[in-house]
């Protein structure tokens, strides 16, 4: 008899493995396993570890679960079409509005802008570079991108190459939570049900602490105590703006900005207090860059995109006088029950699960507004062309988005298998069943919790698939132990920025940004502890907001 995919019905359940929740939860964490090892062990590319976990969770999901293996397939598919749009639309057209300023030649006019701020100073300029300019990097492009520019940006001020790449490393920690239009935070709202909104917010009171201190500790890796003592005011003021910024903007403003508003507004502070201050420059501290003199105009046109930008996404996330802007855009998203699995995936209580509706947000989501402001520089690029310095056609542009598309291909197949792996997981029960098995350890979970995403960062080296990895485990974990699911999620985002600097993926990145390739182990061993050691104060400080001592701190 032909079977009725309408009839076949599934309800999870976390102790589906002989009755037992740590048989169920043990079975669950194969899959991770198998990602891990893959990747870790066996030394395959991403997508082929994320692939073949994928295979596993599909394969425990119907024999250790029992889901029916048509809903596993469904699953699996819903979570590919949500890699790919809107998670890796946002991350492309991110990157692409980062290429048209490189394609135009603009980009060299904004290196000029970080040349001519720090009087002549090395350390303020790297300062600058790797942290006010890579978290703006980090915003628009992520995926290593700030990591292999400020890099060789650094080179070019005359740093020797393996402390530069040390020192981007370090530098690219705090603004990613944020990163390619915080799209780690959307992923994590999206998997879990909880405004990313909301996630946002606790993640920027968490991150800032970071954001407040980094910029002094690249003074240190940069030039020693002497660094540190004869600079530290700018960095201290550099690093209050960012992280005052980083916490405003997560909150009040569009958080898919905040390491845009956070970088400018840290930049801005400098130049502010540079104004009246000027640091002690010793003789071997001297910049090596020259900075060209390219006035206002090319300035202010240098800085165009990052601003528009800021107005775009405030119009779009703000304005709510005559029109409801956001209200508007929210109205356009599709909601779309997956066919074969709306209906058929069930709740405790036998109602539809709503973790089988896909939103198909076309025209709200950040990535068509990216779209819409690099469409808005292009034109403007090419009317102000200062006699044909800067080129720029819109087949140029349109050419530019095809070719990051397709040099983004192995990362936008990493990203729809992870997310695959996640929502089987997910909608099988595997990762409630996790959860709820470490919810065990009780309220000491919180002080661990930042650890997971630590680690899945560390190992493939995005805080995006960190959250598709472990943002549903988090908030099963919290729901079961008593502990704010929103607190944990935004831990297991914080702590991955601290584990994007020792991934391999970066460290490969940075040593071929240096020209060292092959450096990868040194450079391990003189971050692995600068890692651990912001690692440890994430733990401390969710823990401590997890109690009365810091609750106060959350929104």
């Amino acid at each position: 008899m032909e079977t009725d995919l309408l009839a076949v019905t599934f309800t999870p359940s976390t102790t589906a493995v002989a009755g037992s929740l740590t048989a169920s939860a043990l079975l669950g964490l194969v899959p991770l396993l198998t990602f891990f090892v893959l990747l870790a062990g066996f030394k395959l590319k991403a997508w082929y570890s994320g692939l073949g976990a994928l295979a596993v969770a599909l394969i425990i999901a119907v024999l250790g679960f029992g889901m029916p293996a048509p809903l596993a397939g469904l699953s699996a598919l819903q979570g590919v079409a949500f890699g790919l749009f809107p998670v890796m639309w946002i991350v492309v057209t991110a990157i692409w509005f980062y290429e048209l300023t490189v394609v135009s030649g603009r980009f060299e006019d904004l290196r000029q802008v970080f040349n001519s701020v720090g009087r002549g100073d090395m350390r303020v300029q790297a300062m600058l570079i790797a942290f006010c300019f890579g978290g703006m990097l980090e915003a628009l492009a992520g995926f290593g991108a700030p990591v292999a520019i400020t890099g060789a940006m650094l080179i070019a001020i005359g740093m020797p190459p393996i402390r530069a790449a040390v020192t981007v490393l370090v530098a690219n920690t705090a603004p990613v939570a944020f990163g390619a239009m915080a799209i780690p935070i959307t992923t994590a709202g999206n998997l879990t049900g909880i405004p990313a909104t909301e996630i946002a917010a606790v993640v920027g009171r968490q991150t800032p602490v970071l954001a407040l201190f980094v910029p002094m500790l690249l003074l240190f890796l940069v030039d020693g105590r002497r660094g540190f003592r004869q600079v530290w005011p700018i960095a201290l003021v550099t690093g209050a703006a960012f992280a005052l910024a980083q916490f405003w903007c997560s909150s009040h403003f569009s958080y898919e900005l905040t390491d845009v508003v956070a970088s400018l507004v840290g930049l801005a502070a400098a130049v502010i207090m540079l104004r009246f201050w000027a640091p002690r420059t010793p003789d071997d501290q001297l910049s090596q860059a020259s900075a060209e003199a390219i006035g206002p105009s090319r300035t202010m046109f240098a800085l165009f995109p990052y601003l528009l930008v800021i107005v775009v996404f405030g119009i779009a996330k703000l304005w709510t006088l005559g029109v409801d802007i956001p209200k508007w855009l929210a109205s356009t998203d599709i909601k779309i029950e997956w066919p074969g699995l709306y209906g058929s995936l069930l709740n405790e209580d036998g109602s539809a699960s709503t973790g089988a509706i896909y939103t198909l947000p076309w025209l709200s989501t950040p990535g068509t507004l990216l779209l819409i402001s690099g469409a808005i520089v292009t034109v403007v690029y090419a009317i102000w062309n200062h006699a044909g310095k800067f080129p720029m056609t819109g087949r140029l542009a349109v050419v530019t988005l095809g070719s990051t598309a397709w040099k983004m291909r192995l990362a936008i197949a990493t990203v729809a298998t992870v997310l695959g792996l996640s929502y089987v997981m997910n909608q099988s029960g595997q990762t409630v069943a996790i959860g709820t098995w470490l919810a065990g350890t009780g309220a000491i979970f919180a002080l661990f919790s930042p650890i997971l995403g630590w680690l899945g960062t560390a190992v493939t080296g995005s805080d995006t698939s960190a959250n598709a990895l472990f943002a549903r485990l988090q908030q099963a974990a919290g729901q079961t132990a008593g502990i704010d699911p929103t607190l944990l999620v935004a831990a297991n985002t914080s702590g991955g920025v601290v584990g994007k600097l020792i991934s391999p993926q970066n460290l490969t990145i940075a040593a071929t940004a240096v020209d060292r390739p092959g450096s990868e182990p040194e450079l391990l061993r003189k971050v692995v502890w600068y890692s651990i050691g912001m690692l440890a104060v994430l733990c401390v400080l969710v823990y401590l907001q997890s109690t009365p001592v810091l609750s106060w701190m959350l929104p």
